[in-house]
């Protein structure tokens, strides 16, 4: 399953008639360019869980850094990293569910 495919699965799997309507998922640009994603981790088997921070740099261009804080997957990224950064949730959701 491709992972935009996936997150919309798990976004299904987290709507019960109340998490959806005070969390979700947001997908913005940065001006550098790049992307931020913010994810609520409220209400999932993910709250409350580690996430060790993870950067990966290998140019100006081509760079990643994803956190957990406050209950929030964050990950910025350059402008060709969007799939990366939910790869990385997608690993550590799987790691947490036991898969």
């Amino acid at each position: 399953m491709n992972t935009l495919k996936w997150l919309e699965n798990w976004f299904v799997q987290n709507c019960d008639g109340e998490w959806e309507h005070h969390n979700g998922i947001k997908v913005l640009t940065l001006d550098n360019p790049g992307w931020l994603i913010e994810i609520d981790l409220e209400g999932t088997v993910c709250e409350e869980k580690f996430f060790k921070d993870f950067k990966l740099e290998k140019s100006d261009e081509d760079w990643i850094f994803c956190k957990v804080r406050d209950n929030k997957f964050f990950g910025y990224g350059s402008v060709n990293n969007l799939t990366v950064i939910l790869e990385v949730f997608r690993n550590w959701v799987k790691l947490v569910e036991g898969f």
